[in-house]
């Protein structure tokens, strides 16, 4: 039976202290939560416990968060990662996250909502669609960027001015669900080996 609905796991790139990350995460979830044919699992990674080191865990609790994280990208349909752009790339917390895992990653779409200065965060996306490539995602076209992103949230973390941000979100989350249902209908149909 097909589900009705997208699995879509949200990834909040950023763990610096004073991050950004959590208010444009939560508003773009806000967006993703909107649709009904939309299922959302949000992770952020200041919360879960990777290790730094990518070696076999031994260690309990560590082990346990590793295979919590694991099954939550395995339900996942489509991804979207929340990522600043820093010196120019992606921060090593998102590396780090992405290299502990690999057939979770298999024949599922990519998406990017991405903020920073005058380049919004795009030289980080585009360094995010090697690293996903090489893991056998496809990312999808369309991105939400946000430049001089503390000119668009107030206080609160709402948007100033929403259309043109929740017009991006709208067209990528539409991407997203439609790559989501393709690849999941093929991998259904013709299990992927990587």
């Amino acid at each position: 039976m097909v589900r009705p609905f997208v699995r879509l796991a949200v990834i909040v790139g950023s763990t610096r202290e004073g991050r950004c990350a959590l208010t444009i995460a939560s508003w773009f979830a806000d967006r993703a939560r909107a649709r009904p044919d939309v299922d959302l699992d949000v992770l952020d990674l200041a919360e879960l416990s990777l290790p730094a080191a990518l070696t076999p865990v031994s260690d309990g609790t560590t082990a346990d968060d590793v295979r919590d994280v694991s099954a939550r990208l395995h339900a996942a349909d489509a991804f979207v990662v929340v990522t600043p752009e820093y010196n120019h790339s992606f921060p090593a917390s998102l590396k780090n996250a992405i290299d502990w895992f690999t057939v979770e990653w298999h024949a599922k779409p990519v998406g990017f909502v991405s903020y920073g200065g005058l380049s919004g965060g795009l030289r980080a996306v585009e360094h995010l669609r090697h690293v996903f490539a090489e893991l056998h995602a496809t990312t999808v076209r369309n991105t939400v960027s946000i430049t001089n992103f503390w000119d668009h949230f107030d206080k609160s973390g709402r948007l100033v001015c929403p259309d043109q941000l929740d017009r991006a979100a709208a067209r990528l989350l539409e991407q997203l669900v439609w790559w989501a249902r393709a690849l999941r209908t093929a991998r259904d149909e013709h299990p992927y080996v990587g």
